[in-house]
């Protein structure tokens, strides 16, 4: 399977039954293809939907039936409407379970950096600061290292904040690692990788697990 895959992949065993889930534009939205089998979720999407489900087919398409990112979806029965208000009140209420985002910079204290890159072109933060503020927990789903192999997991973020101290848990390609009061915990490693390749790729320290696992 491609990273983007096994990222996503990965993500959707850390959602349980009955989670209402807001996923984030981009590689995020993968994650709806990946819920494991007997696990029931709501997807939740800002611009006002609530039972959002799977992409639909060319036969299937409603150009008015839209996610936050823009893209054509599909509905669950069951499936509300509701204004941006009510929306982001579910989000700032605390009835997000879960929120899977994308990263620019994450750091050891579990902030987050996703919105803007001072210099180029910002097109808004989305709901992102009102998300990592109100959903109960927040993963990170990204690449590991930048398309030039710089760090995304560092010691403190250098870029614009979106959030502070509300990362719980950051999944990438070679890893599943643990934001926890102590620092950053390595619990799985993937199997083309290896702990020191890890470690290489993360600008920020990195506690290694006593019952590391295999990122599958």
């Amino acid at each position: 399977m491609d990273i983007r895959e096994r990222i996503v992949r990965r993500v959707g065993r850390e959602l349980k039954d009955g989670d209402y889930v807001n996923l984030g534009i981009g590689m995020p939205t993968m994650v709806a293809n990946y819920v494991p089998a007997g696990i029931d979720i709501t997807l939740h999407s800002e611009n006002g939907m609530l039972g959002v489900g799977p992409y639909p087919l060319e036969s299937e398409v409603d150009p008015d039936l839209i996610n936050a990112g823009k893209e054509t979806v599909t509905e669950t029965p069951g499936c509300c409407y509701f204004n941006s208000a009510e929306s982001f009140a579910m989000v700032r209420g605390g009835h997000i379970d879960v929120t899977v985002l994308g990263a620019l910079q994450v750091d050891e204290e579990g902030n987050l950096a996703n919105w803007m890159i001072p210099g180029k072109m910002v097109k808004g933060m989305g709901g992102a600061m009102d998300l990592v503020a109100g959903a109960r927990r927040v993963i990170v789903a990204m690449e590991h290292t930048t398309k030039e192999g710089g760090h995304k997991i560092v010691k403190r973020c250098s870029l614009p904040f979106t959030g502070l101290r509300v990362v719980a848990m950051i999944v990438t390609e070679l890893a599943v690692i643990d934001v926890t009061p102590g620092g950053l915990v390595l619990r799985e490693v993937a199997a083309d990788s290896t702990v020191d390749k890890v470690k290489a790729a993360t600008g920020a320290h990195l506690i290694v697990s006593s019952k590391n696992a295999t990122l599958e």
